[in-house]
């Protein structure tokens, strides 16, 4: 006989009850946690040699905890904002000062009652001295570790005081290094005269390597408490960490080991619980266990199986499935610690495949290779506290809008925050992460300097290291290729060969062993890479035959054009880039109309390459394709024009280099302030026409269309999609006012992770007696299921083209609750740019070239009435930009 229907019911639900209950035991005695972020204040250090010149920067005043100094004088108005005009070097003696910011809190009984209490600084930059209620806790000098200091006897009920002294770096490490009979080489010296040009301090300072200025950056050397502070109190146990190690994933089934990090007050007997949170929402107990802890550091192994599980993938590829687990730690019938962390099950590996040229350079992912479509990214703004959730998500989506599946988060900056690889993780970014090392050489024969990099490796490696996103860390950027190839190895070898040779051994010491034992030991199998550029310290660096590479004889020197990309083929590119200006919005931004030039003060403090000149080298690359622009906006927007185009040819030739090639990165993907820069997004988050160009060469199936120095025309097809597609690729000869001299149409077979290479055109064979400077090939693909692809391929440059008024023509009418913008062209329209002025819109679509008699439609999407849309849109095409008569740019008209 079968059991009553309520009885089965209540069978079928006794697991959730057990489930709930066992869940839902007291939590008595979890550890408490009280940040301190109220009531600070700051001032200039008493007895600083900068109170004479500076004197309202000495009376106590409220401060932001997180924060920095720069941006608490600037919420105080006693300084300039330092992104408006040129105040940079006014405000140099910021960095050269000590600053001094304190703060009372009182304490509740339960945590002054505590077996243990410490005090926890997520971040001081830099050199901090740190004082509880007259008694020094430590002395901090390395921004970039987690601080801990046990209070448990020294805390009051009330108005406990937190003195923290942040002492200038420069004058903390100026004299040693002046005193080194033959100095590192740094960065970028500083043109303020803070510092001398010979002695650069930064590289000596476990410090954000940007804040002494970069290319694309201003110098500003601040200081802060620029993550939180908090007081943390338990009195049996805390979970110090929870690391999700995967031993191994695939379709079937996932093995991880959660490792418990348990810093035990007394020994004891405890119950470890873990639940696990799958995708779906559906709450499991994983593992259970019994364990005996001693008093102090515990590390414990919960084993993990999950059968079929949902395996995290990079955008393109699959879902960003993502897992919860939630540790507890019993007692009795009290939680008395608990702890959660997120990751995606997902098995990773970078390949190194010899083959008869060298060794492959490649990214595995669930046994897929991928290849690496992205960018660089830096830091988000000279001042990492004010960077808010939104801001990054900004960015990050962008990212993926733009077919990216790929980031390196370069050395020079900060390690990101947990926002950033939690989105990335979202998003299904993967993510390289450098280690916090940017350029020029450090002092890494001193111990105690490897000891406190190894201090700091750890603690992000522990932070980090469930994140899926996160597929390789990297010891540095360009500091071996530096030392051997730029003449800094070879100018300190011939000054002084025995100390070169202890700088280099202790390179060798701290990036080819030391951060690499301790990424194995702390990094759950995420791989290791020396240097980029490099092949991990082989004796040849920056090799496209093995290894990843970066590529600078474009933009940088000689400054070759955009088509020597094509001449070279890496295994990997993990940095090439072309600069330009952002939009017309965001100079505006920073400079009034009459500031703006080609060599006015405030545009040449907001292009940091060459110390300010770096517009020639720009306008070089202008002149390369467009020739002279009419005026300082058509400087601007051709600026934009040849960033684009240069780097949309990088790109293909990069991906139509598969299998050999297998990754491009451009440099770089945002700004740390408005100005003329690498970037593809502004620090508004505003595309430039790079951007937009990314998501059309960067896109899933592709056609690869280019025409080579000596005038030959390489047509690839591209998939990355891991199954066949089939299409139709479509060549169409023409001449710029639309007469079409030749059309042809086939039927084409994508296989699945390929680029297939599919003619070779010589121009006779394309224009016949056309007139190059008349004509063009367009080719389009059209694959099923795909968006369409288009690359125009032009037979001279754009400056001995016969351009004419392209005849644009736009209409912009309601749809739904938003906006569509319809535009057509008589002629050939290249570089297409749709502005709003001061209007916020964004389209789905810009920077594009219109066919003649072509209708394109955009969405716009606006808070902006449709009246104020029309009276603010502008339109224009490369012959609005260019000219034949050359009037001096040097101001806007």
């Amino acid at each position: 006989m079968s059991a009553h229907p309520l009885l089965r019911a209540l069978a079928r639900l006794l697991p959730v009850f057990v489930l709930a209950f066992t869940a839902g035991v007291a939590r008595a005695g979890v550890p408490d946690r009280l940040v301190i972020d109220k009531g600070w204040t700051f001032r200039l250090a008493p007895g600083n040699a900068q109170l004479g010149a500076h004197p309202e920067a000495a009376p106590w005043r409220a401060a932001a905890v997180p924060g920095t100094v720069h941006t608490d004088l600037l919420a105080h108005k006693l300084i300039p904002d330092p992104y408006v005009g040129a105040a940079e070097a006014g405000l140099q003696w910021i960095g050269l000062a000590d600053w001094e910011y304190r703060t009372r809190f009182d304490v509740p009984r339960a945590a002054r009652g505590s077996a243990r209490s410490d005090l926890v600084f997520e971040g001081l930059d830099t050199y901090a001295e740190v004082w509880l209620n007259g008694d020094q806790l430590l002395a901090a000098d390395n921004a970039f570790r987690t601080w801990r200091a046990p209070v448990q006897r020294k805390l009051r009920a009330k108005g406990n005081e937190l003195r923290i002294v942040l002492r200038s770096p420069i004058a903390r490490l100026l004299p040693q290094v002046q005193a080194m009979p033959h100095k590192l080489a740094g960065n970028y010296p500083s043109p303020y005269g803070d510092e001398p040009k010979d002695a650069m301090t930064g590289n000596f300072a476990r410090k954000p390597g940007y804040h002494y200025g970069w290319d694309w950056g201003p110098r500003y050397v601040t200081a802060g408490i620029w993550k939180p502070v908090v007081l943390q109190s338990w009195d049996a146990l805390r979970i110090d960490d929870l690391q999700l190690r995967q031993d191994h994933v695939d379709e079937a089934r996932a093995d991880i080991a959660a490792v418990a990090s348990l810093d035990a007050v007394r020994a004891g007997q405890f119950e470890l619980r873990l639940w696990q949170t799958a995708p779906d929402g559906k709450r499991s107990l994983a593992a259970q266990r019994r364990v005996a802890l001693h008093a102090g550091a515990n590390r414990i192994e919960l084993p993990v199986h999950v059968d079929r599980p949902q395996r995290w993938f990079p955008t393109g590829y699959g879902a960003q499935a993502l897992y919860r687990y939630q540790l507890d730690a019993v007692d009795g019938k009290a939680v008395t610690a608990s702890t959660s962390t997120r990751t995606g099950l997902r098995s990773v590996a970078l390949r190194r495949d010899p083959d008869d040229k060298g060794r492959s350079f490649y990214f595995v992912v669930n046994g897929i290779p991928v290849f690496a479509k992205g960018a660089n990214s830096i830091p988000f703004d000279m001042f990492q506290p004010r960077v808010t959730k939104a801001q990054l998500r900004r960015v990050l989506q962008s990212a993926r809008d733009a077919n990216m599946n790929f980031v390196r988060s370069w050395g020079g900056g900060y390690y990101e925050s947990d926002a950033f690889f939690d989105l990335a993780d979202e998003l299904g970014l993967l993510v390289w992460q450098d280690f916090m090392f940017g350029g020029g050489m450090q002092p890494a024969y001193d111990d105690a300097f490897r000891a406190s990099v190894i201090a700091e490796a750890r603690d992000q490696l522990r932070r980090l290291r469930n994140h899926p996103s996160i597929v390789l860390w990297c010891g540095n950027n360009e500091e071996e290729i530096a030392w051997k190839y730029w003449g800094h190895g070879k100018t300190l070898k011939e000054a002084d060969p025995v100390f070169a040779d202890q700088v280099w051994k202790g390179y060798v010491q701290l990036f080819g062993l030391e951060l690499r034992k301790v990424v194995a030991e702390e990094g759950g199998g995420i791989g290791y890479w020396a240097s980029s550029p490099g092949d991990d310290l082989a004796e040849v660096a920056n090799t496209p035959a093995s290894g990843d590479m970066h590529y600078w004889e474009v933009w940088g020197n000689p400054a070759h054009p955009p088509a020597k990309f094509l001449e070279v083929t890496p295994r990997f590119m993990s940095e090439y880039g072309l600069q330009a200006w952002p939009v017309q919005r965001t100079i505006d931004a920073f400079a009034r109309r009459e500031e703006q030039g080609i060599a006015t003060p405030v545009i040449e403090a907001h292009q940091k390459f060459q110390a300010g000149k770096g517009n020639a080298r720009l306008m070089k690359y202008v002149h390369y394709e467009f020739g002279e622009p009419k005026d300082f906006a058509g400087f601007v927007y051709l600026s934009q024009a040849a960033q684009a185009e240069g780097i949309e040819l990088a790109a293909l030739h990069h991906r139509a280099s598969r299998p050999f090639t297998m990754g491009s990165l451009f440099w770089q993907l945002n700004d740390v302030w408005p100005g003329a820069s690498w970037s593809g997004i502004d620090w508004f988050g505003r595309w430039k026409a790079l951007q937009f160009h990314a998501r059309r060469f960067y896109a899933p199936v592709a056609v690869a269309a280019l025409r080579g120095a000596a005038g030959t025309t390489s047509v690839s097809l591209l998939n990355d999609r891991t199954r066949q597609v089939r299409g139709e690729l479509r060549l169409r000869v023409m001449a710029l006012d639309g007469k079409i001299l030749r059309d042809e149409r086939k039927p084409v077979e994508l296989a699945p992770l390929s680029a297939a290479k599919v003619a070779d055109y010589r121009d006779a064979e394309l224009l016949g007696n056309a007139d190059p400077a008349s004509t063009v090939a367009v080719f389009d693909l059209q694959a099923e299921g795909e968006p369409a692809s288009r690359r125009v391929v032009y037979f001279a440059a754009a400056k001995q083209l016969a351009w004419n008024p392209a005849g644009l023509r736009a209409e912009l009418r309601r749809d739904g609750d938003g906006h569509v913008l319809e535009i057509a062209a008589s002629r050939l329209a290249r570089a297409v740019w749709i502005g709003f002025g001061d209007v916020d819109a964004e389209l789905s679509d810009n920077a594009l070239t219109v066919l003649p008699g072509e209708s394109v439609t955009l969405r716009v999407a606006s808070a902006a009435t449709g009246q104020a849309l029309r009276a603010a849109l502008h339109i224009e095409s490369l012959a609005d930009a260019v000219q034949t008569n050359t009037p001096s740019i040097s101001r806007t008209p």
